[in-house]
């Protein structure tokens, strides 16, 4: 997390440390993505890159984004939100914002756009790590 207590903690200096870690691993990584894949965190469990790891793959139920989707909606579309002078009518706005960030954060969207490797079902997980490591021992 970002924010007040994170600046008093120094939390983000203090974990750039995992990322310098993860770009100097020289064993291959692997990334499954199970729920929710946002901002920092997901760099950081994907050794600074969601292209980094030999392979990045997600169960239908993953979801990314570059932060919470809905503090993303909340910052992204301030103006346009403050600028809605009825209650309703700008949370009905939110909402529906929210929700579009959803479907591009699914899983699947972000597979078609190229993000990850693929979605995969769950119970093919064991079967397409073992493949990835396979291969990656086998090349050297």
């Amino acid at each position: 997390m970002v924010g007040p207590t994170a600046e008093r903690t120094a939390i983000v200096r203090r974990f750039g440390a995992l990322f310098v870690a993860g770009a100097r691993l020289t064993v291959p990584v692997c990334a499954v993505v199970l729920r929710k894949a946002y901002g920092l965190g997901a760099m950081a469990m994907t050794a600074g890159d969601l292209r980094r790891p030999a392979i990045t793959v997600a169960w239908p139920t993953g979801e990314f984004g570059g932060m919470g989707l809905e503090g993303a909606v909340r910052l992204g579309y301030r103006s346009e939100l403050d600028a809605i002078q009825d209650p309703g009518a700008r949370r009905a706005r939110y909402e529906e914002l929210v929700a579009e960030q959803y479907t591009r954060g699914k899983a699947l969207s972000t597979a078609a756009a190229f993000e990850i490797d693929d979605v995969i079902d769950p119970a093919d997980t064991r079967a397409v790590l073992t493949g990835v490591l396979a291969r990656a021992a086998a090349d050297g």
